[in-house]
């Protein structure tokens, strides 16, 4: 791995371990807990982004990976709406097989503050959908995912850096969820060389989270009770 791609393992330890100074400089502004958290993850996230990108700027002239291709525009497009489908159904196999196996009840705790983050302080969603996400693909499969396939099979990289990955939400009730999706997202870089596709994909599920439980919560809490109400309609017909 080269000094570029410490460099940028030690900005996403830095940024994590940041909010120990961080936070409690909030909270002592008369911020509360959730709001300290928030804002300060908006500032710690986009830091953290910010130096990446500039570390990655010699990226261009360096070597490419001797184990990815780089796939045309027009390929990379389609796996890019291809990536999407297969991160979702990725999560729903994860969700049915941790109930099934597991009794694991679906819902996320971990999820659900972030909804209630993105709630109090909105400008917290474009750290959900988008900064986070990038952040996480050039860690967890641009640099991690991609120095351990310089050293052993697919499989292995992939399993290795996704484990990681998902260990890092610190949800482990679910951790076969993020580790399902993040061996998808390292498929989608092998399949086009291109980091680009993974992080659109990974964009469009956080950005979903958003938009589903944020936005609209209240209309879908409608929809489901509209159709519980019709289900039990339905249902007293034939009794």
């Amino acid at each position: 791995m080269n000094k570029r791609y410490w460099a940028i393992l030690v900005t996403y330890i830095a940024m994590q371990l940041s909010g120990i100074l961080g936070i409690p400089l909030l909270l002592a502004t008369g911020m509360d807990t959730t709001q300290s958290v928030a804002v300060w993850s908006i500032f710690s996230f986009i830091a953290a982004l910010v130096v990446m990108l500039l570390l990655l700027i010699p990226e261009r002239k360096a070597r490419p990976h001797p184990k990815l291709k780089r796939t045309t525009v027009g390929d990379a497009v389609l796996w890019s709406f291809l990536g999407i489908l297969l991160a979702f159904v990725a999560q729903y196999v994860a969700v049915i097989i941790e109930t099934a196996l597991f009794n694991v009840e679906p819902g996320s705790e971990n999820t659900q503050q972030i909804v209630e983050m993105v709630q109090m302080v909105p400008v917290f969603a474009l750290v959900v959908a988008v900064v986070g996400p990038i952040l996480e693909e050039l860690v967890f499969r641009k640099v991690l995912f991609g120095a351990l396939y310089r050293r052993m099979n697919f499989i292995f990289a992939a399993l290795i850096s996704s484990v990681i990955f998902a260990a890092v939400h610190l949800d482990f009730t679910h951790l076969l969820i993020y580790t399902a999706v993040g061996f998808t997202f390292s498929f989608l870089y092998v399949k086009t060389g291109r980091i680009l596709v993974p992080i659109i994909a990974h964009v469009a599920m956080n950005a979903f989270v958003v938009v589903t439980q944020v936005i609209f919560a209240d209309q879908l809490e409608e929809i489901i009770r509209e159709a519980e109400q019709a289900a039990l309609i339905i249902g007293g017909l034939f009794l």
